[in-house]
């Protein structure tokens, strides 16, 4: 049941009760955390019985009866992150400051953060993912998260309860995006090292459509048999650096190496210069992100910057807009990027 046919029938602690078989303060012990121990069966039933009936605290139900749900939710905005990680990594982090400062100025407010996991309690998902809570919700690269049929339930409650609803840095059929084309930036970005007389090029980063665009590149330059092309999947500066090693230390080494974003960049960098693998002399390098830190790595990052802040701000003008639609409504922006040389190639 959707609180929103609460005022037909509003969900109270004792319809939970009674659905899971227990009594009403077990329930209380459950909702409120107390600490006081419940067994884990008993916990299960309680938090299927809150999903299935759509159950949400009395804080909520209240101000819906006093009839001013349209001044709770009213310039409010949730933003749900793929996961914790996505705070420590300084591309998403413009993303969200972009989001913050579009939000501040409009007059709007952040409601919530949370990671997308934390979504699957029910007690979590009912309080906060409701129209009465919030105006509008950002999905910031949930693409990363779902992969099984649990995560993609939690999706689709999400549209069902929210309809003004903008992603970002990912896309899916029926849902409004502000993003950028990693195809075509990997394209442009192996094009640039194909123009600059790069013939041997290794791929190290995100096993996603920049893979397609690095080998578009060489179809279009007609320059090598596609099947050959050797890449490497990393995805932060730790993985890049492993997919450096295992690059490097087999074999004839590639001229040059397209990392798929600054940080696997930075990665790949730090094993060259532990190595005494000039760049650019020896090995060129170019990513894509244009991350602040980029610009003072040694040598400085040739990249392509990406239009960070401005999807985060793009994605609250397009709620406040209510253009975040879904189905043949949904709306997918995609921000231009553009070529920024540096002294990595």
């Amino acid at each position: 049941m959707d609180v929103n046919e609460g005022k037909l029938k509003k969900v109270t602690q004792d319809d939970v009760a009674r659905h899971a078989g227990v009594t009403r303060s077990i329930v209380s012990y459950v909702l409120n955390d107390t600490g006081r121990s419940v067994a884990p069966e008993t916990r299960s039933r309680i938090l299927q019985a809150i999903d299935e009936l759509g159950y949400r605290p009395n804080k909520f139900a209240q101000g819906l009866m006093r009839g001013n749900s349209d001044a709770i939710a009213a310039r409010q905005i949730g933003i749900v992150l793929n996961s914790a990680d996505v705070l420590l990594r300084p591309y998403y982090s413009e993303i969200i400051a972009g989001i913050h400062a579009a939000a501040h100025e409009n007059a709007y407010h952040i409601r919530f953060i949370r990671f997308f996991n934390e979504l699957k309690n029910p007690i979590l998902f009912n309080g906060l993912i409701h129209r009465e809570e919030i105006c509008g919700l950002i999905l910031v690269s949930l693409d990363q998260s779902i992969s099984t049929d649990e995560d993609r339930r939690v999706v689709q409650n999400i549209r069902e309860r929210i309809s003004n609803i903008v992603c970002v840095e990912w896309q899916t059929d029926g849902l409004s995006s502000v993003s950028f084309d990693r195809q075509e930036a990997a394209r442009q970005a192996t094009a640039y090292l194909l123009e600059k007389g790069y013939r041997d090029i290794a791929y190290i980063g995100e096993s996603d459509n920049r893979v397609t665009g690095f080998k578009q590149a060489f179809a279009d330059y007609g320059e090598l048999e596609i099947g050959k092309l050797r890449t490497e999947f990393a995805n932060d500066m730790r993985s890049g650096f492993e997919g450096a090693e295992r690059v490097f230390s087999g074999g004839e080494r590639p001229r040059a190496v397209f990392a798929g974003s600054d940080e696997v960049a930075i990665g790949v960098l730090r094993y060259l210069n532990k190595n005494g693998i000039a760049v650019p002399n020896q090995v060129a390098i170019i990513s894509i992100d244009n991350i602040e830190m980029s610009e003072f790595t040694n040598p400085p990052l040739t990249t392509i910057n990406v239009q960070k802040a401005a999807m985060g701000r793009r994605a609250v003008e397009m709620l406040i807009g209510n253009s975040g639609g879904q189905g043949q409504d949904a709306v997918a922006l995609s921000l231009q990027t553009s070529m920024i040389v540096r002294e990595s190639c």
